[in-house]
């Protein structure tokens, strides 16, 4: 059987100083206003537990701040997304968190690369989809981030219903 390290990275360039860019992700107003659609509650602290929702996937994820090093990077945990449980499946051993890593770098060209790496699925077929699904939803934030910090735009309203 092989071994799979369930994990990715992905990045983008925004075209803005890498403290606004920080800013948009770690400050929840300006999270809710291109990425958490549902509202985020709790800036982005070591220690903290702050909530997402997004207005197309209802209800609130718990997502736990591990670190917080200003402009530089975000370390979160939140629960793993397999979808429901199994019938008859003990809940308490179901659910388990994936660790997502942000790092912010300043380039010398003025702009800031963003890079959201996330890992931490168990080596199943579930996993495995779970995995895909976030990769989808961390491509789309940075494409959102983008859009809204150097334009305005949001473009995750009508994204994924």
């Amino acid at each position: 059987m092989m071994m799979m390290d369930l994990k990715f990275q992905v990045s983008a360039r925004i075209a803005k100083p890498v403290h606004d860019v920080f800013e948009a992700v770690a400050n929840p107003d300006q999270l809710s206003r291109y990425f958490t659609t549902g509202g985020a509650k709790g800036r982005l602290e070591t220690g903290a537990t702050v909530q997402w929702e997004f207005a197309d996937f209802p209800g609130a994820f718990p997502v736990k701040v591990v670190e917080v090093v200003p402009d530089a990077r975000i370390v979160l945990q939140w629960e793993a997304n397999e979808g429901p449980p199994p019938e008859g499946a003990d809940v308490e051993k179901v659910g388990y968190d994936t660790t997502v890593t942000m790092r912010f770098t300043a380039l010398d060209d003025g702009r800031t690369l963003v890079e959201i790496a996330e890992k931490g699925w168990r080596e199943t077929e579930v996993g495995l989809q779970g995995s895909y699904g976030n990769c989808m939803g961390w491509s789309q934030m940075l494409c959102a981030l983008k859009a809204w910090l150097e334009h305005g735009i949001n473009l995750r309203e009508g994204m994924y219903k």
